[in-house]
């Protein structure tokens, strides 16, 4: 599996929960803009691997801006100054990220691994869009994509209409989802019914590891956040790692294929995701869209393995 994130804190836990599965093989972990600028997603990824012992996986930045927007925004008021809530403080990590570009391992990975490789994508799909621009085979060669990302039934969350990872780059998810790649969208359909309640961050201090004590800092600062929007919500969605969870365990939730389009033209719904059921079936490549979650296993199943 290869992840690809922008790590501010929710994709902090999920390279935590993909690293203590046994049922995974994290070859590599991809990183680009999103939630924080790439060389801070960057630093943050290469920081949190060390804390898990697992500086053995290697890191490559990507993309640090949109295919053909500005980026100009980041979501500080959401996952901090340092993108982990503040609990990074002045550490830096000891590795570096290596010199292949994100892309260029997703198509080295997928032509050394044809049909067995899973990308697990929890920030905008720039990376994606340019691997498949690089090499017109790679739609061909990935095993499946998993995607967090979107919201087709519900409301979105960074405008009424979007949500924040594809509306972060809004052309680079419309190559995605309209390029054949066999891909599982975990959007906000599901992941906003997975909440982790702050009550249980005790057990991760209950641990008291490094790695629990800065997960439980960290997921403060992000449930914070999640009162200042709802208040009273007492937690915070677990976007990032659902998306990981779907790799181990695809029965968490359950799927819908239909054709998912995106929003581009800039206006107040861009970024929009939505899909056309009506659709002629060569007219758009379907994608299997999660609508139902067992939030309850999957938060059991979660909190067994992140710390």
């Amino acid at each position: 599996m290869i992840l690809d994130v922008d790590t501010g804190i929710d994709d902090m836990m999920a390279i935590a929960y993909a690293t203590h599965s046994p049922e995974l093989k994290l070859i590599g972990i991809t990183t680009l803009f999103g939630n924080v600028t790439v060389e801070e997603a960057t630093r943050n990824t290469l920081y949190v691997l060390e804390l898990l012992d697992s500086e053995h996986v290697p890191v490559y930045a990507g993309a640090d801006k949109p295919l053909a927007r500005n980026k100009d925004s980041y979501a500080k008021h959401v996952h901090g100054e340092d993108g982990l809530g503040g609990a990074l403080l002045d550490a830096l990590p000891r590795g570096q990220a290596e010199s292949l570009t994100a892309a260029q391992f997703m198509v080295e990975q997928v032509r050394r691994m044809p049909g067995q490789l899973n990308i697990v994508a929890v920030g905008p799909m720039t990376n994606l869009a340019t691997a498949i621009r690089l090499d017109p085979e790679f739609v061909k060669l990935v095993g499946q994509v998993v995607i967090m990302g979107g919201a087709v039934t519900v409301p979105g969350n960074v405008t009424v209409h979007a949500e924040a990872n594809i509306h972060s780059d809004p052309e680079a998810a419309e190559i995605v989802f309209g390029s054949g790649l066999p891909i599982k969208l975990v959007g906000l359909d599901v992941t906003m019914k997975t909440l982790l309640p702050r009550t249980r961050l005790q057990e991760w201090r209950d641990k008291d590891t490094k790695i629990s004590r800065f997960l439980a800092d960290a997921t403060d600062f992000y449930i914070d956040a999640y009162e200042r929007f709802s208040p009273g919500i007492g937690g915070c969605a677990l976007h990032d790692p659902l998306a990981v969870g779907m790799v181990i365990d695809p029965t968490f939730c359950r799927t819908e294929s239909m054709p998912v389009r995106v929003v581009t033209e800039e206006r107040d719904t861009a970024g929009q995701t939505y899909a056309n059921r009506d659709a002629l079936p060569d007219e758009r490549p379907s994608i299997e869209v999660c609508l139902e979650v067992d939030a309850d296993r999957f938060l059991g199943h979660f909190m067994s393995r992140v710390v």
